[in-house]
């Protein structure tokens, strides 16, 4: 109203400022300067559904793996999230100081494997122990072995199958390469090594106390638990198996991994091979 007056009467020869204007008619100043804000963008109905469904089948997953699964634009299924609430809570971290160490990576595949174990609870057979093995390079999830005995038999399956998985055979490999272990009783055990040594790998161990040295498997671990292991109440052995056994065949080939460019481990291995 205020800049309507002014403008009609420069139309008449006179000037008037806009503060004048505003004490004559006791108007804030600032109200001739507001602009209103943009209504908040529109929700793509069509969207919302899929979506929804994908988070409450895996509440766990963050917008950059919903957005690839069901081949959204990732700026879309953000805006999503954010204006539902729909957001992955971050568990809090604290300072946690770091030592000078060689990180548990690779820059091509069979360069480094790291295998680590954790418990799973199996409904009538009670806490059973699951050993993995992971390529540090592709994240692939080569190897694993769930039992009710937590010796050193249940990590030394789990190697066997990652062997097979990545060479289709078991013997000595050509190139020889690392197997990063933390510092366990298993992992030490005149058995195990022996076993790393009979098929040309050379076993290397973390700092005692130093797990983010073998940060890799330690983190498969956790989405493994987040993902699967906490979402189900298993029977037995026999069904926690079938279960994680279709969520690793999930893991290696079609969920996406952020340091992987948002490609599957198996992706990521075959670019690299």
């Amino acid at each position: 109203m205020i800049e309507t007056i002014r403008q009609g009467l420069q139309a008449d020869g006179i000037t008037v400022s806009i503060s004048k204007l505003c004490r004559w008619f006791e108007v804030p100043r600032r109200s001739v300067y507001y602009k209103p804000v943009k209504a908040a963008p529109k929700l793509q109905e069509h969207l919302v559904a899929p979506v929804k469904a994908m988070i409450e089948e895996n509440p766990s997953f963050g917008y950059r793996t919903v957005a690839h699964l069901l081949g959204f634009n990732k700026n879309t299924v953000q805006r999503i999230f954010q204006l539902k609430g729909w957001q992955v809570r971050k568990r809090p971290v604290g300072f946690r100081p770091r030592i000078q160490s060689l990180p548990s990576m690779a820059e091509a595949p069979n360069e480094r494997w790291s295998t680590d174990m954790c418990w799973v609870w199996a409904g009538r057979d009670g806490w059973t122990t699951m050993a993995l093995v992971i390529d540090c390079h592709s994240r692939e999830l080569l190897g694993w072995h769930l039992s009710r005995s937590g010796r050193s038999k249940t990590a030394e399956s789990a190697l066997e199958q990652a062997l097979i998985a990545r060479f289709g055979t078991l013997g000595r490999v050509r190139t020889p390469f690392l197997l990063r272990s933390d510092n366990g009783l298993v992992f030490t055990s005149r058995s195990f090594t022996a076993l790393v040594r009979s098929y040309g790998l050379r076993q290397e161990f973390i700092t005692p106390h130093s797990p983010e040295q073998n940060g890799l498997v330690e983190r498969v671990i956790r989405t493994l638990k987040e993902q699967c292991v906490h979402r189900h109440r298993f029977e037995s052995l026999q069904h926690a198996s079938r279960v994680i056994g279709d969520w690793i065949h999930f893991y290696n080939h079609r969920r996406p991994h952020q340091a992987l460019n948002m490609k599957t481990p198996a992706e990521a291995f075959a670019l690299a091979a």
